[in-house]
């Protein structure tokens, strides 16, 4: 089976995209061509697939790589026997053309929530274009295959829908978690408590524990990282290839999820949280109802107030002053991310229905 995969607003390196679901493919002998923003981005297509590079869709403008991804598509279309889109951008670019295989979208949130996180559009704006994203969704529903993230988009749907979610390689062994250091791992921005972040080094500066932050910023974001890095407070990495983002959570005390109440993060499950478990680290979170959820379930780690940092500094100094908690916690989520939340266990059932809605016969 040959698939098209096609994204113009994630990162090439995107954990889900690529070193998920394309290795999955890849693992299962399956041939893959990944279109994605890779010059925008800085990086190269990995070995291990046919890379096509498109621009970037960024705030306002799309239009560009909406239509260029529209003439890969065209001329990729005889070629493929399945193409999967990433963003909902991209139902324009398939739309309408004839004579074209099985297109699958995978939702990755809930695009009229999402709405509020985007400070480039006007707020005027933002109930018709809601209004429009919901018809779109609809519209991709009678005409596409839909794989969903997370089993609360099911909800914005009529029928079912295979749900694929964002979990992730766990390791066959970990280190227990050290005392001297933090990390967060993910997307930078206000939304996702960049502002606790730094507040919360400055208040664990006297006592010697450092906080390591690591993944993109969003341009309202990066002149305050940048600030913070040059007055010592934290260490700020910005975007890693997942597979070694991952290596610097081993040893850490904690790892920290600073979501913000916000509609898109209610429904959620945070990654970031899975993959703190899995590499045994605790979880120090703020109360999005499934991070709760899965934090109390495992009793791997603690739940902090919205938007307190000194909330989140006690919590650190507490799991930094009791050894035995902080290992016990560490431990106790990499066990549940060990035996329910491990990509492989996903991945079969992935490729098997790329497979069924590409007519693979195996």
């Amino acid at each position: 089976m040959h698939v098209l995969v096609m994204t113009v607003v994630h990162h090439p390196e995107d954990a889900r995209i690529l070193h998920r679901q394309i290795r999955a493919l890849v693992d299962a002998g399956h041939e893959v061509t990944y279109a994605a923003p890779y010059t925008a981005r800085g990086v190269m297509a990995r070995s291990w697939v046919n890379g096509i590079d498109l621009p970037r869709a960024a705030e306002r403008k799309r239009l560009a790589a909406v239509r260029a991804a529209r003439k890969v598509f065209k001329r990729m279309r005889d070629q493929v026997d399945l193409v999967v889109i990433h963003d909902p951008e991209l139902l324009l670019a398939v739309a309408g053309v004839r004579k074209r295989p099985p297109v699958v979208w995978d939702v990755h949130e809930d695009t009229p929530a999402t709405l509020s996180l985007k400070p480039w559009l006007p707020a005027l704006l933002r109930p018709p274009v809601r209004f429009l994203a919901r018809m779109l969704e609809g519209t991709a529903e009678r005409h596409l295959h839909l794989l969903l993230a997370e089993t609360a988009y099911a909800g914005r749907f009529r029928q079912a829908h295979l749900v694929v979610p964002n979990e992730t390689w766990v390791p066959d062994a970990v280190t227990a978690p050290g005392d001297d250091r933090i990390v967060y791992l993910g997307w930078l921005s206000e939304a996702r408590g960049v502002h606790e972040a730094i507040e919360v080094a400055r208040l664990l500066q006297p006592y010697r524990v450092a906080v390591e932050l690591i993944g993109y910023a969003d341009p309202q974001s990066r002149p305050l990282l940048n600030e913070a890095v040059t007055e010592g407070l934290l260490e700020w990495r910005d975007f890693m290839p997942n597979d070694e983002a991952l290596k610097r959570l081993d040893g850490a005390l904690a790892g920290l999820s600073l979501l913000h109440d916000e509609p898109n993060y209610r429904h959620s499950m945070p990654t970031k949280i899975v993959e703190y478990m899995a590499h045994g680290i605790p979880v120090i979170t703020t109360p999005s109802p499934r991070a709760v959820e899965l934090v109390e379930r495992y009793s791997s780690g603690m739940v902090v107030p919205w938007q307190d940092p000194k909330a989140v500094a006690q919590a650190v100094l507490t799991l930094r002053d009791d050894v035995k908690e902080r290992h016990a916690q560490g431990a106790r989520g990499y066990a549940a991310a060990r035996a329910n939340h491990h990509w492989p266990n996903s991945a079969r059932r992935f490729v098997a229905q790329l497979e069924a809605w590409a007519g693979v016969k195996n």
